[in-house]
């Protein structure tokens, strides 16, 4: 699963360089929102690089590859990893640079836990804990929240709400984001054994009615506004 969840240096860089060709532009979170809420514009052909979990290839890979091909990405982080500096995942200091590099930082809660069906006291101390010790290390309020698995419930999102959240992703199939829908936006699946070529075909799939979400059962992913 870590191997279908990851994809390698090599193919990330085809997959930017085919998304440039193609006419798409990294943005953050936090600008379609205000484009879902007030219209602010975007550029014509918008994408949103999601990374979950915080391991440490997402700054010695994906970061570097990033800064090179000049995009951006949107990295979802389980503190706890970090607090207890574990070597597979990234340290505060990593996240730090990546921050003051231009790429957007979101919760991924503290330990990555189920969060459906669960007391109000646990989805505080989840969702809270984690976003206020991002924010103590990067001085800026963190506005979007990664549901753990894609398990939620709808006090997760009134939770979620009530801590100054502006949104949150979703594992849920699909590319249409709406201004009623910012706690459940949706993302598509990039396996690791997608070449460039796949991932046109998946893209271009999606905006089509009748595809085949086989391939997209579970996962982290790519998010087209």
């Amino acid at each position: 699963m870590r191997r279908d969840l990851s994809v390698s240096p090599e193919r990330f860089r085809e997959h930017l360089k085919m998304l440039r060709a193609g006419g798409y532009e990294t943005i953050s979170l936090h600008q379609l929102t205000l484009a879902l809420q007030t219209g602010a514009p975007l550029p014509a052909r918008p994408v949103i690089l999601t990374f979950d979990d915080g391991y440490r290839d997402n700054y010695v890979n994906a970061f570097r590859i990033l800064k090179e091909e000049r995009m951006s990405g949107t990295f979802f982080v389980v503190t706890r990893m970090l607090d207890e500096q574990r070597s597979d995942y990234l340290t505060w200091g990593m996240l730090i640079e990546m921050h003051l590099a231009g790429m957007e930082i979101g919760s991924h809660s503290y330990e990555h836990v189920n969060l459906a069906g669960q007391s109000d006291a646990y989805l505080i101390y989840q969702v809270l804990g984690s976003r206020e010790a991002i924010e103590a290390r990067t001085g800026e309020p963190v506005r979007f929240f990664c549901y753990p698995a894609g398990h939620y419930d709808e006090r997760t999102i009134e939770i979620l709400q009530q801590a100054n959240y502006w949104g949150a992703v979703t594992i849920a199939y699909g590319v249409e984001q709406r201004s009623d829908g910012l706690y459940e936006l949706e993302r598509l699946r990039v396996r690791g054994s997608y070449d460039a070529a796949r991932l046109a075909l998946l893209i271009d799939a999606a905006y089509s009615p009748g595809i085949d979400q086989v391939d997209q059962s579970y996962g982290d992913g790519l998010e087209l506004p």
